[in-house]
């Protein structure tokens, strides 16, 4: 018998030890004793799964004896436990790190260097750079031995077939959000090319390695490894990747209009370790028509914030004409002290002379919407602190100072809705949250989103005639000319059954030593609206996510434990015999 035969021999012996097994069964390896494996080995030095496995029962004999009935059972082709067969996945997952863990490193360069975000007046699946993209990861999935199919360039599908009919949907995405690159500033003055991957320390710099390019990665190569060891599977894994997850969401529908939803999903694009809930996506979009200034003194007449509404930029510009440029400076300069003092102290306000106009720049921490609370929101503070500069700095008004009394009076620096009087919570899920976040403006109207999250706890509907009714008795008391678009979508709150939602949380929580607990987000994926839909990382909950963030990075360390953490579970899932 050739070696290949062996093997699947091997395999199919250890698929068919667990259909006896209904319970989820640990794995006897903590992520210490995986630190203590690892060392032992690099890329070089391992040639395929068995002979690893091989090396890890032969190079700490008192320290892995527990294992050696796994791996010897497993290289023999004999029946295993539940609890031997998680062994030998955790190994599989630690031997993805150590065998492609630099290939996976370069591969996540590669696709950070395709700026695969929204160009205004090109459909997605239209620009050149989604094409550039596809064309590369279906390179991969060939190299792989995986099956590819670009359906209309709007969803990416790479498969991994198994012996069943059911399917496990893997989701993650291929656009990112727009960035500014005069942002890309490290504290100690380094500059970053956002599609770049700057490796400083333990961080990789770069749009998309944390949202969510590192999803595409590390789901390809845990494909490809079960594959190449011709691991059996009980039924079939798809990669859907999404190339509108950022923008318009409209991608995934109308792959399943074409095509049948995956009986699980996981997003490979929130947190770990496995969440069961998403907060509702909601907007508040205000849109006020510009109009000739009235009054005296200086002038608004340009404003910038975030570039999408799920995103919470570092700085928020305004421009200012004046016929006395050094005065204004300084009376702003003093009113803008005075703010951040009274406001906490952890944000700026600067304001400078460039040419004939005056630059006022409120610089704050950016942030993903979904998370307001780990950033300082700049456009909140920019707008709160226009309305206050009334009787101290003379401006003229118009639309931009309509939007900072509308900001001001409604939203002002609550990120909880409390002041418009419509915030509630949801025990598990936390606040509604509301943040100020994109500012658009043309020649005809200036536009400024609020973006909301929303917790189980009161109908969407509701909720939107409650903030609507709100707004616009506000308008018509306080005289201000704006329009009202207001979305609010519902949550997501997942019964976790089953032993696949098992498997998920086991094979995070242990590897990460985190808490065997189901978790919640305030940022919606792609499985929002699918059946046994969850997140499965690929974030940490108790670290700051960069995502949509100035100076995006993930760590190496991070992006190797994502890599062994998917490997495992794309082995146990796809050998459990009941889900």
């Amino acid at each position: 018998m050739d070696f290949s035969l062996k093997h699947l021999a091997t395999a199919t012996l250890m698929l068919a030890s667990l259909s006896a097994f209904a319970n989820v069964a640990q794995a006897n390896i903590t992520p210490q004793q995986s630190a203590a494996i690892l060392k032992n080995f690099n890329d070089a030095s391992v040639k395929d799964f068995r002979q690893f496995i091989g090396e890890v029962a032969k190079s700490q004999p008192g320290k892995s004896a527990h294992l050696t009935p796994a791996i010897d059972g497993f290289l023999a082709g004999k029946t295993l436990s539940a609890e031997q067969q998680n062994e030998i996945h955790r190994l599989l997952g630690l031997y993805a790190r150590v065998k492609y863990g630099k290939a996976a490193t370069e591969t996540l360069r590669e696709l950070v260097a395709i700026p695969t975000f929204r160009v205004d007046g090109v459909p997605q699946h239209e620009n050149p750079e989604f094409l550039k993209i596809a064309d590369k990861i279906k390179g991969l999935a060939q190299d792989f031995g995986l099956a590819f199919r670009n359906v209309d360039n709007r969803v990416y599908e790479i498969s991994l077939p198994g012996s069943g009919d059911e399917v496990v949907g893997i989701h993650a995405h291929a656009d990112v959000v727009p960035v500014t690159p005069e942002n890309w500033v490290l504290q100690d003055g380094t500059r970053l090319d956002p599609f770049k991957v700057t490796l400083i320390g333990d961080r990789m710099y770069g749009r998309g390695t944390e949202d969510d390019k590192n999803g595409i990665v590390v789901a390809l190569y845990a494909m490809k490894i079960v594959k190449e060891e011709q691991l059996p599977l009980a039924r079939n894994f798809k990669l859907l990747v999404d190339t509108t997850e950022e923008t318009s969401g409209d991608a995934i529908p109308y792959y399943f209009e074409h095509n049948p939803v995956p009986n699980y999903n996981l997003a490979l694009d929130g947190g770990y370790p496995v969440v069961i809930a998403e907060k509702g996506y909601g907007t508040v979009m205000a849109t006020f028509a510009q109009r000739a200034a009235e009054g005296t003194g200086a002038q608004i007449t340009h404003l910038t914030g975030g570039l999408a509404t799920n995103q919470i930029p570092s700085t928020s510009v305004a421009t200012l004409v004046t016929e006395q440029p050094a005065e204004l400076v300084a009376s702003l300069q003093k009113a803008g002290a005075e703010y951040v003092k009274r406001h906490g102290g952890n944000f700026k306000i600067d304001a400078r002379v460039q040419g004939k106009d005056v630059l006022l720049t409120v610089t704050g921490v950016s942030a993903h919407s979904s998370e307001p609370e780990s950033g300082v929101n700049p456009v909140a503070r920019m707008l709160d602190f226009v309305h206050g500069l009334e009787g101290k700095v003379a401006l003229k008004h118009n639309s931009f100072t309509d939007a900072a009394h509308y900001l001001a009076d409604n939203w002002g620096l609550d990120y909880e809705g409390k002041k418009l009087g419509v915030g509630f919570s949801d025990a598990f899920m936390g606040p509604l949250t509301t943040s100020p976040t994109l500012v658009s403006v043309d020649d005809k109207a200036l536009k400024v989103a609020v973006n909301l999250r929303v917790p189980k706890g009161k109908a969407p509907e509701a909720l939107k005639a409650q903030i609507s009714d709100k707004l616009e008795a506000w308008s018509k008391q306080n005289q201000v000319a704006v329009q009202f678009n207001t979305s609010v979508a519902a949550p997501m709150y997942r019964n976790p059954e089953g032993e696949w939602v098992k498997a998920l949380l086991d094979v995070a929580s242990e590897n990460l030593g985190m808490a065997h607990k189901f978790g919640t987000s305030a940022g919606a994926t792609s499985v929002h609206e699918l059946p046994n839909g969850v997140q499965f990382g690929l974030a940490r909950p108790e670290v700051k996510y960069t995502g949509h963030t100035d100076n995006e990075f993930k760590t190496v360390e991070q992006f190797l434990l994502d890599l062994q953490i998917v490997t495992e579970m794309v082995g146990r899932v796809g050998q459990l015999p009941k889900l």
